[in-house]
C-alpha cells in the first residue's frame, strides 16, 4: 500500500495543524485527476468539497490527524506536523509499504520507507487527495469553533494571520487555541497582550 500524507494549517495563528493520509489505487487515481484534484491551494472551497465524497469512496484507506496549538507552542511547528502525519499514518488499517510525503522534509520517527516530493500535491494524486481532506476537515472545525470564540472571523480566514484577525488579536487578546508561540511579533514579550 502506497499513501500520499499532506498538511494543512502550518502557518495559521488558531488552533490545530492538520494531516491526511490517503491511499488509492492507480485507477480511483486517474478517476479523481479526470474530476480535477490537485493541491488544495489551487481548488475553490467548493470545489474542494464536492472532492472529498469521491475522494473517500475511492480511496482504499484514509485517515486524519491532528498536532494542537498546545503541541505546537510546546514543540514547534515541525514536530507538531509529524505527530499529526503520524497519527494519520497510524489510524490506517494497515501500515503503508511506502509514504509519499509532500515537500521537502522526511517524516521523522516513521521507521517505514518514505518519498518526499516537491510539490507532491500538484503531482502525485495520493498527496493532493490528502490535502483536500485536511483542508476540508481544518476549515470544518475552524467553522465549528468560530461560535465558541466569535469576533476573531474564524468562519472567514480559517486561523490565518489576516488583519482583521491580528486586529481582534490586539482588542481582545488570544483564546486558548491560539498558538502563543506564533505571536510574538504581535506581542513580543511573551505571545500575551501586556
Amino acid at each position: 500500500m502506497i499513501v500520499g500524507v499532506d498538511e494543512v494549517g502550518r502557518g495559521c495563528l488558531f488552533g490545530p495543524v492538520f494531516a491526511a493520509a490517503v491511499s488509492l489505487p492507480p485507477d480511483a487515481a486517474a478517476e479523481l485527476t479526470a474530476l480535477g484534484l490537485t493541491d488544495s491551494k489551487a481548488l475553490s472551497a467548493r470545489r474542494r468539497a464536492d472532492l472529498v465524497p469521491h475522494i473517500q469512496a475511492k480511496a482504499s484507506a484514509w485517515a486524519l490527524g491532528q498536532g494542537s496549538a498546545r503541541e505546537i507552542d510546546a514543540q514547534g511547528i515541525r514536530v507538531a506536523t509529524e505527530l499529526a502525519m503520524l497519527r494519520a499514518l497510524h489510524k490506517l488499517p494497515k501500515l503503508p509499504e511506502l509514504v509519499l510525503v509532500d515537500g521537502v522534509l522526511p517524516l521523522r520517527l516513521w521507521t517505514g520507507a518514505q518519498r518526499t516530493i516537491v510539490r507532491g500535491d500538484s503531482q502525485e494524486a495520493s498527496i493532493a487527495a490528502a490535502s483536500v481532506l485536511a483542508k476540508v476537515a481544518r476549515d470544518g472545525l475552524m467553522c465549528r469553533l468560530a461560535e465558541r470564540f466569535p469576533g476573531y472571523g474564524l468562519e472567514r480566514h480559517a486561523g490565518y494571520g489576516t488583519a482583521k484577525h491580528r486586529q481582534a488579536l490586539i482588542a481582545s487578546g488570544p483564546t486558548s487555541l491560539h498558538r502563543r508561540s506564533f505571536l510574538t511579533r504581535l506581542f513580543p514579550s511573551d505571545g500575551s497582550p501586556s
